[in-house]
């Protein structure tokens, strides 16, 4: 496989599952939202999936925000919203593999397109929508707040950052948990992103990984 350098590369997909998968993530009709990567594929609104047994079926529909189930205490949902630890953790693996396919290996972004990015434009393409979670847009709104007046306008709150647990998958509003720093925090990394060397850099400086 054609590698930068004398890189080595221990994954479970190669090039070409890898843009299979990249496929489907970048599709806006499904996990690619203006505010990073939903938890489920928006398909799932209009088509859920269904599993029968025992008498009963059971379903799994696109929510992009509050929980539609008291499953799980009912306050957290996997079923469409942007999680910022899952998207961070996107971000690097993407970081990771263009550091071995390196900037011939393209694929189209927003999937259908006819943009063609590397790896590395994927993964700052992806930082920025998650960043656009917290900046303000052209109509002076961060999509965070939603549709509080007090956050959004008032000059006592409306620089008040919170970090919420997770975001609405369609707009970007804060849901669940307020105060997770812990987690949402890591957006600070992917503003400030640390690269690592260019590989003409490492060429010609004889560095290795």
């Amino acid at each position: 496989v054609p590698n930068v350098g004398e890189r080595r590369l221990l994954a479970i997909v190669d090039g070409d599952r890898l843009r299979r998968v990249l496929k489907r993530m970048l599709d806006e009709s499904e996990f690619l939202s203006p505010f990073g990567i939903r938890a489920l594929s928006r398909a799932h609104n209009d088509q859920p999936f269904r599993f029968s047994w025992g008498g009963q079926t059971y379903e799994v529909g696109y929510a992009p925000a509050e929980s539609d189930s008291n499953l799980f205490g009912g306050n957290s949902n996997w079923r469409g919203p942007i999680w910022m630890p899952v998207n961070y953790l996107l971000v690097e693996a993407l970081h990771k593999f263009h550091h071995y396919y390196g900037d011939d290996f393209k694929v189209e972004c927003p999937s259908g397109s006819g943009r063609w990015l590397s790896l590395l434009e994927v993964a700052d393409e992806l930082a920025g929508r998650l960043a656009k979670l917290f900046l303000r847009g052209g109509d002076g709104a961060r999509p965070v707040f939603g549709e509080s007046a007090l956050e959004q306008h008032d000059p006592l709150f409306r620089d008040l950052i919170l970090f919420y647990e997770y975001f609405d998958g369609d707009n970007g509003r804060g849901v669940g948990a307020s105060h997770q720093t812990g987690w949402t925090g890591v957006v600070a990394k992917l503003i400030h992103p640390h690269r690592p060397p260019h590989p003409d850099h490492i060429a010609s400086s004889g560095e290795r990984d």
